[in-house]
């Protein structure tokens, strides 16, 4: 990461070179006080959630309370269905069935900190096996704004089930 400029009171960090703009179409805000042991809502208030440390992370764990990992699993979920969709309707195929599952792992990282891991599982019976790993592919090299995101951060592994 580079030295942040300082432009008036802000911190400013240059993007690196290998960052492709992007045409923004859509924007979402959420605002979080008290970290994860804390509260969490984008400023339309559609998502508006409690947060606590898992017990297994050394924190509370209080009972009906998510992590930011559970937002992003649930984000990177229903953004990578779509993605699919969007590819398999380009080669004039339906993947409206499938289902994607998001496991978000959280952990130490060997050089300090923290990281995480995904595992992401598609199930699309409708669809044959070598098709539908062929359409995953693509969405995630592609298509799947969550998939550029963590593309060289974060270790992003995958279970295809097809017909």
């Amino acid at each position: 990461m580079k030295t942040p400029e300082i432009l008036s009171g802000v911190f400013h960090f240059e993007e690196p070179d290998m960052i492709v703009p992007v045409k923004t179409l859509a924007s979402i805000t959420a605002a979080s006080t008290g970290g994860r042991n804390g509260h969490s809502e984008t400023t339309d208030k559609i998502v508006s959630v409690d947060l606590s440390v898992p017990k297994s992370m050394g924190g509370p764990g209080k009972p009906n309370t998510a992590t930011p990992e559970h937002l992003f699993a649930a984000g990177y979920a229903a953004c990578f269905g779509g993605a699919l969709d969007f590819v398999a309707k380009s080669h004039k195929k339906d993947a409206t069935k499938a289902k994607t599952s998001c496991t978000v792992g959280i952990g130490p990282r060997e050089g300090g900190g923290f990281g995480l891991v995904v595992d992401l599982k598609i199930e699309d019976s409708s669809l044959p096996q070598a098709e539908l790993a062929a359409f995953v592919d693509e969405a995630h090299e592609k298509i799947c704004p969550y998939s550029h995101a963590t593309r060289g951060n974060v270790a992003v592994n995958f279970t295809v089930i097809g017909a």
